[in-house]
């Protein structure tokens, strides 16, 4: 039977109201997980797989995929409107997202995201149906001395993230570099940077050191002009539909597929995951545009980029996991969980053994996509709610909840004094105009990087010896040429700017 004939044949059985009731439930389940702070997608499945016990397998798997998908795309909304990214996957929504907010156009901003994160969902899905064995096959010639190529690619990255302040870029990323480094080293286990104390062994948490740098130093940038703002709201801009053209959306699209193949791709690598695939793609985004001087400021293209990218990696992600049986992320191997307690099998024979299921997820997969955007734009008008709660009131809340969903990351109080520690250097950064993506970037790539080319030398017992792999070359060179490339365009401009600076004086004296 062909992978079509399958895939119409799971939709069929997929569309029966107990699973279709589920799977709304999963969704909806999965979106209140995911758009508050420290509440994760991987904490939604977690505490889902449990109630899927009593289920049969095809129906507890699709609810599991529903659940992380409806917990992957809910990471936007506290974005949007709070600038606290619900997941470390949402990370670069906020660049754009809450500026479009504080302009008046947040549910423009959430239009934007939901659509794209549904095209971003049904891309990967349709890729997975039809060619996960072929990509499988791709993803096994990944050793870590590729996947340390592609980390060193997006550190270059933050080159292009400084352009027109490299200076400051550059010393804004290196404290993301060292703070990355704080606790045990990968491999080894050396401390460092502890200062001898226990708690910081395990190093800073991904989530509650973005929840410091956006939510906390928001808050605090706020609190220090809240009597002149006492008693103004944010202006909320009616829309219609989802807040774009038709237009507009067209010149979007080569935007969108380029960031769905960077999701994909990104998601198929163990390890890497959806924030390194949506900062990836923002910065491509940002590269590729005519006009890069907006983005940060509340540009649409930066959210399209993310939210397609980081959806894209949940088809992608999802690979490995059914072709290979190697879970990607937390998310993954939370679901690998699943198909254990089913009595289901992860790896090659999975296709052969339990077809039905396998091409059941990928049914659920496209279906649950389609309900995520259903239930967000029907509740799109409920969201932007939060926007009329005035700030004396607002900011108190938002302070208590990334605290609580600081400490039930890991029930550590050490991850509710890193969130204040972070909002405070967040806030610096402001103060001294450093800007905090290059900090981001390179604190969610540092340890990957140092621990992928650890790995790669014990592997092939030399650092040269990775240049006789072609993949590696291909990202190692592409890196030094766009680092190249920034460098002689950061000069030009400076050159530009100084004549220009020159030559104002003397017209103000003609």
């Amino acid at each position: 039977m062909g992978a079509l004939t399958q895939l119409g044949s799971a939709l069929a059985g997929v569309c029966q109201p107990q699973s279709l009731l589920l799977m709304f439930a999963g969704v909806i389940i999965g979106i209140i997980f995911g758009s508050i702070p420290g509440l994760s997608a991987s904490m939604a499945v977690a505490l889902m797989l449990p109630l899927t016990f009593s289920m049969s397998s095809t129906l507890g798997m699709n609810t599991l995929v529903a659940v992380y998908i409806g917990g992957i795309s809910g990471g936007c909304i506290s974005a949007i409107l709070l600038n606290m990214p619900g997941t470390a996957s949402s990370i670069s929504t906020c660049f754009d997202g809450h500026p479009m907010a504080k302009r008046g156009d947040a549910m423009k901003a959430l239009g934007i995201a939901i659509v794209f994160s549904f095209i971003g969902s049904e891309f990967s899905f349709i890729i997975l149906s039809f060619f996960a064995p072929k990509l499988a096959d791709v993803a096994l010639k990944f050793t870590p001395v590729e996947n340390f190529g592609i980390c060193f690619f997006a550190l270059t990255m933050v080159a292009i993230l400084s352009s027109g302040k490299m200076i400051k870029g550059l010393i804004a990323g290196m404290f993301g570099l060292v703070f990355a480094m704080v606790g045990m080293a990968p491999i080894d286990g050396t401390a460092r940077f502890t200062f001898g104390q226990s708690s910081m062994m395990g190093g800073f948490n991904t989530l509650t050191t973005l929840i410091g740098i956006f939510a906390v130093a928001d808050i605090l940038k706020s609190a220090e002009t809240m009597n002149a703002t006492k008693g103004q709201l944010m202006p909320i801009n009616k829309v219609k539909g989802f807040g774009f053209s038709f237009k507009n959306f067209v010149s979007w699209l080569p935007n969108a597929l380029r960031s769905a193949l960077i999701g994909t791709g990104i998601g198929i690598l163990p390890g890497i995951g959806g924030s390194t695939s949506g900062m990836l793609s923002y910065v491509t985004a940002k590269n590729m545009s005519k006009h890069p001087e907006t983005f940060g400021q509340g540009e649409p293209e930066g959210i399209v980029a993310t939210e397609t990218a980081n959806n894209a990696t949940i088809g992608g992600a999802l690979i490995p996991l059914l072709v290979l049986g190697i879970p990607g992320d937390g998310v993954t191997a939370m679901m690998l969980g699943g198909f254990l307690i089913h009595g289901l099998s992860a790896g090659p024979l999975l296709f052969v053994k339990n077809g039905d299921v396998v091409y059941g997820i990928f049914a659920a997969c496209i279906v649950c996509a389609l309900i995520m955007l259903i239930v967000e734009w029907n509740c799109i008008k409920i969201f932007v709610q939060v926007l009329k709660v005035p700030k004396h009131i607002l900011l108190p809340l938002i302070l208590v909840l990334c605290g609580v969903g600081a400490y039930a990351t890991n029930n550590r109080i050490f991850d509710v004094q890193s969130i204040i520690l972070f909002g405070v250097i967040g806030y610096l950064y402001h103060k001294f105009s450093l800007p905090t993506t290059p900090f981001v970037l390179c604190f969610l790539v540092g340890n990957m990087t140092e621990t992928y080319l650890r790995r790669g030398v014990m592997s092939y017992k030399s650092f040269g010896a990775f240049f006789t792999r072609p993949i590696f070359d291909v990202f190692f060179f592409v890196a030094i040429g766009v680092m190249v490339w920034s460098v002689i365009k950061e000069i030009k401009s400076e050159k530009k700017n100084k004549k220009m600076k020159e030559a104002q004086p003397a017209e103000a004296v003609g």
